[in-house]
């Protein structure tokens, strides 16, 4: 079996995959501070849910932006596992070249998304991950990553409007009715859910016209199917593709 993790700011997802088939998979909470002792007991737990044993773990891809904690996940494969896992950056094989001034600066979970939406598609895309940040990724028809955009994710718009303005409270996410709201709860609500859904259609439309052509529309993320029901300019939704590319880049750098 072949463990998948993607460490994002946020939130930490893990799969698990016995051939093609991904059995299961579990969202954590990213803690820079969890060591490869808590990880080992988190997974056991995991595993021993669906009755297996992580004796039966062949083989770990990881995919992560927070740099302590793939220091603790390699710990883990080699105290645990006694393997070394397999870890998305330089020198890894992607089979999509990036034309970026400096290709090292790209996140490694935004080259998983990218290699992942362009194997399963085939065609020019941009690829939306709604994550802690929102990032758009661009990939040509000959499957080259073109470069991408980086805005703050709905989340963290609304920590900063409460944080910076002191009279204004915390409110849930939801869509208000009406656009204009008639109190300041419906106000922000307004402003941070469709002034978000304007950010999303308004960069999508300008990378459109940028690239021309046929463009596809990919979603991923938490907020991927929130956001998909609120506008018409999303083509496909995958909550799942990070781990799926890191399925795909483990069998194509390890033969398999």
């Amino acid at each position: 079996m072949l463990v998948v993790i993607d460490v994002g700011n946020t939130h930490t997802v893990i799969g698990l995959y016995r051939e093609d088939e991904l059995i299961d998979n579990w969202r954590i909470s990213t803690d820079a501070d969890r060591t490869r002792d808590e990880y080992i007991i988190l997974l056991q737990e995991f595993l021993r849910s669906l009755g297996l044993d992580r004796r039966e773990v062949e083989g770990m891809m990881i995919s992560c932006v927070v740099p302590p904690v793939l220091n603790e996940l390699l710990g883990l494969a080699r105290k645990y596992f006694h393997f070394r896992p397999l870890v998305v950056g330089p020198g890894i094989r992607t089979g999509l070249p990036i034309l970026l001034d400096n290709p090292r600066e790209v996140g490694a979970d935004r080259i998983v998304n990218a290699v992942a939406a362009y194997q399963k598609h085939k065609k020019a895309m941009v690829i939306i991950d709604f994550g802690t940040a929102t990032t758009f990724d661009c990939v040509s028809s000959l499957g080259e990553y073109l470069g991408g955009v980086i805005a703050p994710g709905m989340h963290i718009s609304m920590e900063a409007l409460c944080q910076r303005a002191s009279k204004l409270p915390r409110v849930e996410l939801v869509r208000p009715k009406e656009v204009i709201g008639k109190n300041t709860v419906h106000c922000m609500q307004s402003g941070v859910v469709y002034g978000y859904l304007a950010l999303v259609e308004g960069l999508v439309n300008r990378i459109k016209e940028e690239l021309g052509g046929d463009i596809l529309v990919v979603a991923t993320g938490g907020l991927a199917r929130v956001v998909e029901k609120e506008t018409g300019i999303i083509d496909d939704v995958d909550e799942l593709l990070t781990l799926w590319g890191l399925k795909y880049l483990y069998n194509l750098n390890s033969n398999k």
